[in-house]
């Protein structure tokens, strides 16, 4: 497994959602995050879009780094559970992916997300599309 920090830009609606990448490698891939209030639902949680939009980047950020420069990947579903709310409170998370399937069209990783006691929070899944 490569395990390296980057300060790797990947677009304004990652750094919106606040992904610090702190392990990217082709076969995991780790980011911190946090709630914040403007991520928040109105009753005080964490939006499920939010789970959703977290999965689906970090499952293509290491899809990507699996397939190299061989081509690029485009999400073609995303199926996220949430198993425990999410406040302000929970301190920081922590996405890890991992590969289910990597092949010649087509690549499944899945998405564990856990809070700052370790308790799983969501859990995705994403198939991606390699485009070559």
């Amino acid at each position: 497994m490569t395990t390296e920090k980057t300060e790797q830009r990947f677009g304004p609606y990652v750094d919106h959602l606040g992904l610090e990448f702190e392990r990217i490698g082709p076969d995991q891939v780790v980011a911190g995050w946090s709630a914040r209030g403007d991520l928040l639902q109105p009753h005080g949680i964490l939006h499920g879009g939010v789970h959703c939009a977290v999965v689906e980047s970090v499952a293509s950020v290491a899809a990507a780094r699996w397939l190299g420069d061989r081509g690029t990947v485009v999400g073609t579903s995303n199926s996220t559970d949430f198993f425990a709310p999410v406040t302000v409170a929970n301190g920081r998370l922590t996405s890890t992916a991992l590969p289910i399937h990597r092949g010649a069209t087509q690549q499944v990783w899945a998405v564990e997300t856990v809070d700052a006691t370790g308790r799983l929070v969501a859990h995705g899944q994403v198939r991606l599309q390699n485009l070559r």
